[in-house]
């Protein structure tokens, strides 16, 4: 990965897993585990996010 992906992927897995955490708070789920899931999967929805903007943007 270079750089420039790195940085976007710092910045788009936070950004999607803070939003999925909120919205599992609202919805009523509770716990460490579930909350830490939902963080986990906001991360991995970022790669492809990130991998589409990476190439955006080197074209």
């Amino acid at each position: 990965m270079n750089p420039v992906a790195l940085a976007l992927f710092g910045v788009i897995a936070s950004t999607l897993a803070g939003t999925f955490v909120v919205v599992a708070l609202v919805s009523g789920v509770s716990g460490l585990w579930p909350l830490l899931g939902v963080a986990a999967f906001g991360a991995v929805l970022a790669l492809p996010a990130v991998w589409f903007i990476s190439r955006a943007m080197g074209r």
